[in-house]
């Protein structure tokens, strides 16, 4: 793996996504207009949009990376992209390394945008630092762009990509104490949860609406969701494909 690699794959990616303005829409527009919905949903009732509304702030992220990511990822094996890239001193670490920092930098201005509408325009009232949520958001986003990748190995379509959705991250958010708390669930629920990286960034989350500073537990949170996105992306690059048959 070579830094200069990885930094000039990560170029190409923002380049190719600066000039995608669909795409930069769904990234940028659209998380700040569910927030706004959730608010006219909730009317009159700031305690639970507060909850509800942080909350997503962190969910969002993770779910539009992993979508634009395993379609991305697939449609560069596709149309032989991949093949031809990995021909040349590229390994696939450096290609998969920079699509997380790509995808980052995004998440960066997908979470400031999305908690400034949130903070200043729609009211979010939390006891934490707005930055500290900003940071979660973009480490989900980083896990979302890990995960995608790595389930793109094992699609063959978009179609394909598509549907690790519903199977890698819709049982996440329903697990990961959004709608119930964790430990109302039942034992078995609990301990699957308890294994899925998206209850971490849920809970650092939590802690941010609830204390003032960072808190040792909301550190933990977080160095444990960093770390799955960091083993999601190496597996990626052991089981990535130079191209679809």
């Amino acid at each position: 793996m070579s830094l200069r690699i990885t930094l000039h794959t990560t170029a190409r990616i923002l380049r190719q996504l600066r000039h995608d303005r669909r795409t930069v829409a769904l990234l940028i527009v659209v998380p700040a207009l569910l927030l706004a919905l959730l608010y006219f949903m909730y009317d009159g009732s700031g305690g639970t949009f507060d909850r509800i509304a942080l909350i997503m702030l962190g969910i969002f992220p993770f779910v539009i990376m992993f979508l634009v990511t395993s379609i991305a990822m697939l449609r560069e094996r596709t149309t032989g992209t991949l093949e031809r890239l990995l021909t040349t001193p590229l390994g696939k670490l450096d290609l998969l390394f920079g699509y997380g920092l790509a995808f980052g930098l995004a998440a960066a201005v997908q979470g400031a945008v999305a908690t400034a509408a949130a903070y200043w325009l729609l009211g979010l009232e939390t006891t934490g630092h707005a930055g500290l949520v900003v940071l979660i958001a973009v480490i989900n986003a980083v896990l979302g762009v890990a995960l995608g990748l790595l389930c793109s190995a094992f699609a063959r379509t978009e179609f394909q990509a598509v549907q690790f959705l519903p199977v890698v991250v819709v049982p996440q958010v329903l697990l990961c104490g959004l709608f119930v708390s964790r430990a109302q669930m039942a034992g078995w629920l609990e301990a699957i949860s308890n294994v899925l990286p998206l209850t971490y960034a849920v809970d650092a989350l939590v802690e941010v609406g609830r204390h003032s500073e960072a808190t040792t537990a909301m550190w933990r949170d977080l160095v444990i969701v960093a770390g799955a996105a960091v083993v999601a992306l190496v597996l990626a690059a052991a089981t990535l494909r130079r191209r679809t048959p």
